[in-house]
């Protein structure tokens, strides 16, 4: 794919496990806006199974937490009208797991903007595999200041 996921556009030298394009030995998500849904696309490996054939729950935490929040930094960013996004953390998520998620195909993942203040995002997360939603998850995301442990260490 040539167009640059959010991730490689904005933090292209980050380490995190989930989300950092620089973690050779981290989860790769992808997240791509389509208007006001992020969308991302990801292939679970046999080494994030939780048992043959379906995938860890710690893991899709990992792609529903990252993904809500490039979700919520790009809705901020647009909102403010600035170039780049603001450093966002996570406050605080929950998922929901529906089913078991099958790892033999690619997994889908949108996520919206439901809520926003003056310097945070509510985002409502899904998991699809195989057409069926498999995870939910809702968290809020807030953008920290120079200061904060996390500013810039994305």
């Amino acid at each position: 794919m040539d167009e640059l996921s959010l991730q490689e556009k904005y933090a292209p030298h980050t380490s995190c496990f989930g989300c950092g394009p620089a973690n050779e030995r981290g989860l790769g998500i992808r997240s791509f806006a389509r208007g006001e849904t992020v969308v991302c696309e990801w292939q679970p490996q046999p080494h994030h199974e939780a048992f043959p054939g379906m995938l860890n729950g710690g893991i899709i935490g990992s792609l529903i937490d990252c993904h809500a929040n490039w979700t919520a930094a790009w809705f901020l960013m647009r909102r403010d009208e600035t170039k780049t996004p603001p450093c966002t953390v996570t406050a605080e998520y929950s998922v929901k797991l529906l089913r078991p998620t099958p790892t033999d195909a690619p997994l889908s993942l949108t996520a919206r903007v439901v809520e926003a203040g003056e310097d945070r995002a509510v985002v409502v997360a899904e998991l699809v595999a195989g057409g069926k939603v498999c995870a939910t998850g809702r968290g809020t995301f807030v953008s920290v200041k120079p200061g904060h442990p996390a500013y810039h260490r994305w």
